[in-house]
């Protein structure tokens, strides 16, 4: 059935990889009897985690929406990884979410995910909730988890629960702070109980807690709560509904997914307290003259809707959306604003995991799937021709982690090549290159984990096996000072001969291109030869004499040879003027240059002595520090790109994956002598090979 957009809520889960997103997604299945058994991840039977790679991984790797109806109410859940591989995959369904559930584990301290998560919730501005899980395993404690919380995200964390427990400190019910009243599972069903008398003074502080926060959030409640007159429980609802939205209460609740312990409190306060589709942030974009424009979700606009996901398997292509205005069906035509092409719009499904229901229309503000939409790329907006929409791309993060990738049985390149544009449809976080220089495939991922899960994809889906190793680092080579020497080419077999002869002086240029100029006299080289010189000594320079890596910065100047009026051609000048460069080269002090790039790390203040010690060993040099808004630290470094091939994954190790860095190339220096041997034996290996 079509659910208009005040039924509808949009939210996504987040927080570190084993919290047990994926498990309360089945708990809410369970709930409202979509499943009749709860699946676990190291079952490999859940509805969210259904790719083969989750399966045999046992964590979520890309996100999944699940709708669950409840009381009248569609509730799109979307399911996100909690491994830092795949945060692509959160920013997606963040870009179309309406609020977020924050999943904390109950015992363990604040994780990093966690950390991450609430991070990108504030990038995004976006209302939440809290929900500490695991409540059902031993020694858990409700309160120390609440207070790390609280110490670190701010006093707008506001408790709705107040769990019960046995003499053994065994979780057995949870008490509603709201509606006063208490619950505990029988046989899996939730059982009203009798508040127990030590929990009704903890129940009516919060209460009154939270009336205060329902009061601030208007001057007409601020009136009724001073002149001691009670809040109606619409009242309540309608405050804490505010205060939701505007940040000021941040709710925690608490549950076990396993069992079901409140999980139905839960998808209620989901319902009363998140905002609907309507009611959300506005999404950014430009207007047809390209101008920033804000679009708000609206009903009464012409048909308009955001790819936010892709997902391209055996079964077919499935272009994830969200309905902006009015609403989508099948064989509309809308405008691709990215591309500017029509597209005619395939089916509609309901997805539910890899389950699809075809459906006769999206109303505005739902998630959905359309079928082959072969053209159409995630981050796209689809618009009607009468008015011109397009939203911002997803702010994916810039992946780091090189590696160059080569099939493991020779001409299956292009196998490869095929298999990574496909997978890139469905993950855009990850890129590939051909490099010109180094005759290397690289493929730059986020992680270990994201580069492990593409080549395991790659043997599966498209049958090709690959080799990944580290990749070669694009070298130059240059002189530094001024050598003259003759190149003479003279070859005599039966009939004509071949004669070249040529004088040149090799001294270091200015630009990267070879400068080539000519300075004879007298003809002693005739003019028709220069090009062929100039073609010789081009070619040569692909080609430096230390490892073989291109030649730059360099100047040739022809100023004499000689030649036969017979046997002389542009070959043997071409060949002449090699051999001069070959006999000059080595004489003229030449050097090797590596890469250097921009480092910009962002790492919170108590890692800085760890990072910028790592970074001296790296060769690296600090150029400055800025504080960020949240206690942080932006290091500025330039350090040679020889020394950044495992950053990504040392980065993490330092710093308990808190840190985060762009690098960007930015020139060429020489090389230290210790470095220069290095990759001179390196290139002298890899030549043997």
């Amino acid at each position: 059935m079509s659910y208009s957009p005040h039924a509808i809520r949009n939210i996504c889960l987040l927080g570190h990889g084993g919290n047990g997103k994926t498990t309360l997604v089945e708990s809410f299945l369970r709930t409202t009897g979509v499943i009749d058994r709860l699946g676990k991840t190291s079952d490999g039977n859940t509805v969210s985690d259904y790719d083969p790679e989750e399966i045999k991984r046992q964590i979520s790797i890309s996100a999944s929406v699940i709708p669950v109806e409840y009381k009248g109410c569609k509730i799109n859940v979307l399911d996100t990884p909690g491994n830092f591989d795949f945060t692509g995959e959160v920013a997606e369904c963040l870009s179309v979410a309406d609020a977020g559930i924050l999943v904390c584990a109950a015992k363990g301290g604040l994780s990093v995910g966690t950390e991450r998560a609430w991070k990108m919730l504030n990038e995004r501005k976006l209302p939440r909730l809290v929900y500490i899980s695991k409540m059902d395993e031993d020694n858990v404690d409700f309160n120390s988890a609440f207070d790390t919380l609280r110490e670190h995200f701010g006093k707008n964390i506001a408790p709705m629960v107040v769990p019960i427990w046995d003499e053994n400190k065994k979780v057995t019910g949870i008490a509603d702070v709201l509606h006063k009243r208490a619950f505990e599972l029988h046989d899996g069903k939730r059982v009203e109980i009798d508040v127990p008398e030590d929990k009704i003074p903890v129940i009516e502080e919060i209460y009154e807690k939270l009336m205060e926060s329902v009061a601030e959030t208007s001057e007409e409640f601020m009136d009724k709560y001073f002149s001691g007159e009670p809040f109606t429980y619409a009242e309540v609802v309608q405050g804490l509904k505010a205060g939701v939205r505007d940040g000021s209460i941040i709710p925690v609740l608490c549950g076990s997914a396993y069992t079901g312990l409140g999980t139905m409190m839960l998808l209620d306060l989901i319902i009363d307290l998140l905002p609907t589709p309507l009611e959300g942030i506005p999404a950014m974009g430009t207007d047809r003259e390209g101008e920033p424009a804000e679009f708000i979700v609206s009903q009464g606009a012409v048909p308009a809707a955001y790819v936010f996901k892709t997902v391209a398997d055996q079964y077919g292509k499935f272009s994830f959306v969200k309905v902006l205005s009015d609403h989508l069906s099948p064989d509309m035509t809308l405008v691709d604003t990215n591309t500017g092409n029509n597209e005619k719009l395939g089916r509609l499904y309901v997805m539910c995991g890899k389950k699809s229901t075809e459906v006769k229309e999206f109303l505005c503000g739902d998630i959905g799937a359309i079928g082959k939409m072969d053209k159409v790329k995630t981050g796209d907006t689809l618009s009607d021709a009468r008015k011109f929409m397009k939203l911002d791309p997803i702010p994916f993060a810039e992946p780091n982690y090189s590696k160059a990738i080569a099939p493991k049985v020779r001409g299956q390149e292009d196998k490869i090549a095929a298999g990574l544009a496909r997978l890139n449809e469905e993950d855009p976080t990850f890129h590939v290159v051909n490099n010109a220089e180094t005759h290397q495939m690289v493929v730059t991922t986020a992680g270990d984990i994201q580069m492990d899960v593409l080549v395991s994809k790659l043997k599966s889906r498209f049958g090709v096996e690959v080799v990944l190793s580290e990749p070669r680092v694009a070298y130059r080579e240059k002189i530094r000072k001024s050598v003259s020497k003759q190149g003479r080419h003279k070859k005599q077999t039966g009939g004509s001969g071949q004669f070249g002869d040529v004088w040149i002086r090799f001294e270091p240029g200015q630009n990267d291109e070879l400068e080539f100029c000519e300075e004879v006299f007298g003809g002693s080289v005739p003019k028709n030869f220069f090009p062929a010189v100039e073609k010789g000594l081009r070619e040569a320079c692909l080609h430096g004499v230390l490892a073989g890596y291109p030649v730059v910065n360099l100047k040739a100047t022809l100023y004499d040879g000689s030649y036969h009026p017979v046997d002389s051609s542009e070959i043997a000048f071409k060949t002449a003027a090699q051999l001069a460069y070959k006999a000059a080269l080595p004489e003229a002090s030449p050097v090797l240059m590596e890469p250097v790039g921009e480092l910009k790390v962002t790492i919170p203040d108590n890692y800085m002595g760890d990072v910028i010690g790592d970074l001296n060993k790296r060769r690296g040099r600090v150029m400055g520090m800025d504080p960020t808004d949240d206690g942080g630290q932006i290091i500025t470094a330039e350090v040679p790109m020889a020394e950044m091939m495992t950053y990504a994954i040392d980065l993490r190790a330092m710093t308990q994956s808190r840190g985060s860095f762009t690098f960007h190339f930015v020139r060429y220096e020489d090389c230290p002598p210790a470095a220069q041997e290095k990759a001179i034996a390196a290139a002298k290996a890899m030549a043997e090979e």
